[in-house]
């Protein structure tokens, strides 16, 4: 009986040894995916870093604050994920991943932002990004994003995938409507926003017109409520 027990113990110590150590070289296996966050703020990145490295199969491996210092970061850690807010002192994330785009074209960057503006993400996709966040989803989405970008797909919340289709027939402002926006969102008035552009009062008007029928406002209040919603402009 004795013979027995001992046979059984050894056994199941056997058993135990084995299946941990499958489960050690499965871990070792597992190719873990190198995040970099940019942000300029601090209590965002420290949240990203818990989430990250509280996974087995990613790890944060760098952080930068500004555009700037996260093209330096990115050529020297080689993340396989980038993830990138678009909203950052100097240089913008936009500018910051066509930066990086143009060195490494196999970069894989996602959009970190506040805002749901259809033209905001239309341009980000444009520059490169593969994937867009929004930060008030991100104890939701996060991880499932990283880890879909880094297998090679694109990922896009409904909600601005459905943005980007109800306005995908929209004609986009041009850039003297969108300096003639930006003034008034500014409360500049028509014949203050002709001298500083260098316009005549009459153009300045048939601007503002144009802008009206592309964004379906009624006045100039509209127009600016609008062209924030939708990402043209910033609300600073």
């Amino acid at each position: 009986m004795h013979r027995i027990s001992s046979r059984l113990s050894a056994f199941c110590r056997y058993t135990f040894w084995r299946k941990k150590t499958v489960r050690d070289i499965e871990l070792h296996k597992t190719k873990l995916v190198k995040i970099m966050v940019v942000d300029d703020h601090p209590f965002l990145r420290e949240g990203i870093a818990a989430a990250v490295n509280g996974q087995l199969d990613m790890m944060l491996v760098g952080e930068a604050a500004t555009g700037e210092e996260a093209i330096e970061r990115y050529g020297q850690l080689r993340p396989d994920v980038v993830l990138m807010d678009l909203n950052l002192p100097g240089m913008s994330g936009t500018d910051a991943m066509q930066a990086i785009l143009k060195q490494f074209p196999a970069a894989r960057i996602v959009v970190l932002t506040a805002y749901r503006g259809d033209v905001q993400a239309l341009k980000a996709f444009r520059a490169g990004a593969v994937g867009y966040l929004l930060k008030n989803m991100l104890r939701k989405e996060l991880l499932d994003t990283i880890r879909v970008v880094s297998s090679g797909r694109k990922r896009i919340p409904d909600e601005i995938a459905a943005e980007l289709g109800r306005h995908s027939l929209d004609d986009e402002l041009t850039e003297r409507e969108l300096e003639v926006l930006r003034k008034v969102a500014k409360g500049t008035p028509n014949k203050l926003i002709a001298a500083e552009l260098e316009l005549a009062e009459p153009t300045v008007k048939s601007h503002l017109k144009n802008i009206f029928q592309k964004l379906g406002a009624n006045d100039r209040t509209h127009a600016v409520t609008i062209a924030i919603s939708r990402g043209y402009i910033g609300t600073e």
